[in-house]
């Protein structure tokens, strides 16, 4: 019967009996599979497609799918037992704001408050609807889409998915990088319970594989083919996919052969399934009447994000809608967006640092346009945003392109830009004084008569700049901001600003808020305001989140001003780690204080002087545990890249750093008998040679390291050939 193409029989014209129709096949499909050893394949590949807790038809299946064939049988029998299961299958949880329309007519599950992330979208499709909300121009095709657009390709694809048969809390993964279908894939998962599993397509396959097992994902949301056929052979043998959706491109580029027995939708095939089933789910009242609906609780798992820990494989960190809805609640004090405003989207949108930001801004009617590192300067230039939420790397080539277009010009031109910089660059540092923004960790009081005379002075000399500086931001200033954008702020995470790039950007009157965060606290704690960019600092805890810096051997509170572990608290900071509830304890204590393994201390209040403003910033001063974090937000552990290094007999010795860097650097004590004969073999020197130049060493040692570092995360650039052996020195 499954060999021939039949189809499908119209089914009975009431509603009630076509929900019996339906179940009468599945129930027969479902005996007939279990019973034919010889359809497994069908088994295994429509085992969703006829799931009883949904509501979609095998008539939209065929319609859509005709690669698949469905069976046909009589209606007329198995009618008590297919109640039974309608009844007991039938469940639909949902985002009771987002979807209001599709609940039963006495709304009494209906809400007009955010219990789940999704239901944001209803709220902004009533308020922004006609306003572009997102401008996706480099994928193909380029999409642009409203609010009410927007709302409506999530919905569709949160009935797609219930199409073709995921369930609520089953996880799916989404490895992709940024675009609007992204958005509309992972909103999508959350809309209708399930809980989506993130990472970039730049992360390793087996790192991506040991994600997907470990998460227990039952499906692949997948970038492109391009992206998918890296993945191919070692997941169709080393993990088990009920399907696959692509969301970019065409499915005929897929490698052949890998997947043959997994069923591959294509985006648009997703959003089509969702289209007609929701139509058929609101058209029909019994078909609703005969479900039984959940909200999804602020309390649920919303999404499992994979972070480095200081050992071992990633952790997957759980964030609940209630993590992230505080998110979205409480960074409007930060960043003050309007309707209109425009942000440019550039960093790994599963990253919590961008995601977190996106939910919030979108809630705000603004539109987001996606762009890429190649194309950041043009994109700056062309959209002129008023926001740009990104990572000290971005803030450092701005900078460095600034450099080097006043170094390439005329003598006279680089002359006059170097002096008015350093004219604002004082201008700003008397202007802080006087404001009371002067970061200090001074604990004693300065007195009243010193702190006037202090002010006065600093007024006075900045008073005495400000002609300059006023000149500065017309002649060559202007000229930058045209090319940079960012008309009201940018605002730094993942990673340290460096001073020198906070102060310059200050100089030449371009806001950069400094920010800080963990995965697993979704991620913001804390962030300097407009009105109180302190700089040095990470700024003041966002709203309803807690600060302490205890001692990291006695866990004693420390007092203002004195160094210590910093450790967070509030309704952001994770429900734990996905089945590791070892590392869970070692990172939330019984009161909920989240150890960061930052080392800071909170600046102390003064009540005057210079620095009365900056009482209960915090300030960061490097890191306790052993992770590094690239100035591009992303975090390495070392660890991984030592031990593989080790394995070489060249090496004796090796320390990777790169904190707060572009790029992971290595200090290497090399075995130098190892390296000498290694170079003779290589026909490097003479084979009778006694030693080796310092530069044939590093260049060795580089191709060496690079060899048995291919297969780690991260690779390292820049290496430093040092002589002596590393020791240990105690200090009193």
């Amino acid at each position: 019967m499954l060999g021939t193409s039949i189809n499908p029989i119209k089914p009975p014209s009431s509603s009630a009996s076509w929900n019996c129709y339906y179940c009468s096949c599945e129930t027969r499909m479902a005996t007939l599979l279990s019973s034919t050893s010889s359809f497994d394949y069908y088994n295994h590949s429509l085992h969703f497609l006829f799931s009883p807790s949904k509501l979609h038809s095998p008539r939209i299946l065929a319609s859509k799918l005709p690669e698949l064939r469905f069976p046909v049988f009589s209606p007329s029998k198995s009618r008590v037992f297919c109640e039974s299961k309608t009844q007991e299958g039938q469940i639909r949880r949902c985002s009771p704001l987002l979807e209001k329309a599709s609940l039963p007519s006495n709304g009494a599950l209906a809400s007009d408050e955010w219990k789940a992330v999704p239901d944001i979208w209803r709220s902004s499709a009533e308020k922004h609807g006609d306003r572009v909300a997102v401008v996706d121009p480099y994928h193909d095709p380029p999409s642009t889409m409203t609010y009410k657009q927007l709302e409506q390709e999530i919905l569709d694809f949160t009935e797609g998915l219930r199409v073709i048969g995921v369930n609520p809390e089953e996880k799916v993964a989404l490895f992709a990088d940024n675009s609007c279908r992204w958005l509309a894939a992972d909103q999508g998962i959350m809309a209708m319970g399930a809980i989506n599993v993130v990472r970039g397509s730049r992360s390793a396959v087996e790192e991506l594989l040991h994600i997907y097992n470990h998460s227990e994902s039952v499906g692949l949301v997948v970038d492109n083919p391009e992206f998918f056929n890296r993945l191919a052979g070692t997941f169709s043998s080393k993990a088990t996919m009920r399907f696959i959706v692509l969301l970019w491109g065409e499915k005929v580029c897929l490698s052949s052969g890998e997947t043959h027995s997994v069923p591959i939708f294509s985006y648009k095939e997703i959003i089509e399934l969702g289209r007609e089933s929701r139509v058929a789910h609101i058209d029909s009242h019994d078909a609703r009447q005969g479900c039984k609906y959940e909200i999804i609780g602020s309390d649920d798992i919303a999404t499992i994000v994979y972070t480095s820990g200081t050992t071992g494989n990633p952790k997957g960190v759980m964030l609940t809608h209630k993590n992230l809805l505080h998110q979205i609640e409480n960074l409007w004090d930060v960043v003050p967006t309007e309707a209109g405003d425009r942000f440019l989207s550039m960093l790994p949108t599963w990253h919590v640092y961008e995601r977190a930001c996106e939910y919030f801004t979108f809630t705000h009617g603004i539109e987001q346009v996606y762009t890429t590192v190649r194309n950041l300067k043009d994109d700056l230039r062309h959209y002129q945003p008023q926001y740009l939420i990104s990572v000290p790397l971005v803030y450092e080539t701005l900078y460095r392109g600034i450099q080097k277009q006043i170094s390439t010009s005329s003598t006279i031109r680089k002359l006059i830009a170097v002096s008015f910089i350093r004219v604002s660059l004082a201008y700003m540092e008397f202007k802080r004084i006087y404001e009371g923004l002067y970061l200090t960790r001074n604990t004693e009081q300065p007195s009243y008569l010193a702190s006037m005379l202090d002010c006065l002075w600093a007024r006075i000399i900045a008073a005495i700049l400000w002609p300059l500086h006023v000149l500065a931001k017309k002649l060559v200033y202007q000229k930058i901001h045209s090319s940079i954008g960012i008309s009201k702020a940018g605002v730094n995470g993942g990673g340290n600003l460096p001073m020198h790039l906070d102060k310059f950007f200050e100089a030449i009157g371009v806001t950069v808020q400094n920010g800080y965060g963990l995965t697993e606290s979704s991620p913001v704690v804390a962030c300097r305001r407009p009105y109180c960019n302190v700089i040095g600092s990470i700024g003041h805890p966002i709203q309803h989140t807690e600060f302490k810096v205890v001692d990291s051997k006695t866990g004693e509170v420390l007092p203002p001003g004195t160094r210590g572990i910093v450790k967070v608290r509030g309704p952001q900071v994770m429900k734990g780690y996905y089945k590791n509830p070892l590392a869970t304890k070692q990172a939330l204590d019984e009161d909920g204080w989240l150890d960061t393994g930052d080392i800071g201390w909170i600046a102390p209040h003064h009540s005057v002087g210079r620095s009365r403003r900056c009482g209960g910033v915090i300030v960061l001063e490097g890191r306790a545990k052993d992770t590094i974090v690239l100035s591009s937000g992303e975090n390495v552990e070392p660890l991984e890249i030592e031990e593989a290094a080790m394995r070489s007999s060249l090496i004796q010795q090796i320390v990777v750093v790169g904190q707060d860097q572009r790029r992971l650097a290595a200090i290497i004590v090399p075995n130098k008998d190892e390296v000498l004969q290694a170079a003779k073999v290589s026909s490097i020197v003479d084979p009778d040679a006694v030693d080796l130049g310092r530069d044939k060493m590093t260049s060795l040692l580089y191709e060496e390291l690079s060899k048995w570092t291919s297969e780690c995360s991260f690779q390292v650039r820049p290496i430093l050939v040092v002589d002596e052996p590393f020791t240990v020195r105690l200090t009193y």
